[in-house]
């Protein structure tokens, strides 16, 4: 069974990790549902964060190419090099920038607060419904504006977007429901940068962001001591993974005709769902 529930968890992980409709929020209602057994009391704790690793695992792969500074050139003596690509330094300082605000948080110790009193049914339900209306609000503005966006390609985004966009991200670190790409798209939407960038760079930002998160949970909680424990962790882990390539590659080709509103629509209702099973005391 615990196999079986990382199964679920993985494809919940993968798919909800990347669509900006909160991979936190749906994965805290799907523990109320399923949990695990015989693993002990912190297992959770890990296992929500460690399977982030396959998603990240799923950008590093599909923009391998975009992200890897390193690359080989041809020489004035006509032979192939290593060399730095400045453009790729350039956007790893941005992503950096954009990651400052959600590390200060986890350096004060703010985001163990948040988890303490935040991490419930109430304000997930809130900040579903909240972000829903905002891409919706964002949405039309954009589309009533009849303006071209600012920033087309990736290269175009100034230090100044960075730290913007690095404070919507901020926002959802604190207050789960909110979904991280959610915000930072959001965000990117705001200050005229085009849909498709602004999925793309979001996409970079998890790679810091996740990949520091998983590294804290590792040290302060420590591998699992049994074997079925670290299968559970795998299993999920890979899961996530191959979810996380095809849902990527889905969001790419659905935003190149489409706009988030969709998105909007499906958190509000979920919103709702929620608030009226927390009422019922479902959850």
């Amino acid at each position: 069974m615990n196999i079986l529930i990382s199964i679920i968890f993985g494809i919940i992980e993968g798919i909800t990790e990347w669509l900006p409709v909160s991979s936190t929020g749906h994965l805290i209602l799907a523990e109320k549902a399923f949990s695990f057994n015989g693993l002990g009391d912190n297992f959770w704790n890990l296992f929500e964060v460690v399977i982030q690793l396959g998603a990240i695992l799923a950008v590093v792969v599909l923009y391998f190419k975009n992200i890897w500074p390193l690359k080989n050139k041809v020489n004035q003596k006509g032979t192939k090099e290593l060399r730095w690509d400045k453009s790729i330094l350039q956007l790893w300082i941005k992503i950096i920038i954009s990651c400052l605000p959600a590390i200060a948080i986890v350096v004060l110790k703010i985001d163990e607060w948040a988890e303490k009193y935040l991490y419930n049914p109430t304000c997930i339900a809130i900040m579903l419904i909240v972000v829903g209306i905002a891409f919706i609000v964002v949405e039309n503005w954009n589309k009533n504006r009849k303006k071209k966006p600012r920033v087309e390609e990736i290269s175009s985004l100034t230090y100044k977007d960075a730290i913007i966009i690095g404070l919507f991200q901020l926002v959802a670190a604190l207050l789960p429901g909110t979904s991280r790409s959610g915000a930072t798209i959001i965000g990117a939407l705001m200050i005229g940068v085009a849909r498709k960038t602004s999925a793309e760079y979001t996409f970079y930002l998890a790679i810091p962001a996740m990949a520091g998160a998983s590294l804290l949970k590792l040290i302060k909680y420590g591998l699992p001591g049994s074997f079925e424990g670290i299968m559970v962790l795998l299993v999920g882990t890979f899961v996530a993974f191959v979810v996380s390539v095809l849902v990527i590659k889905f969001l790419m080709n659905y935003i190149k005709k489409h706009d988030f509103k969709v998105f909007g629509i499906y958190r509000i209702i979920l919103g709702i769902i929620v608030i009226a099973l927390s009422l019922a005391k479902v959850i």
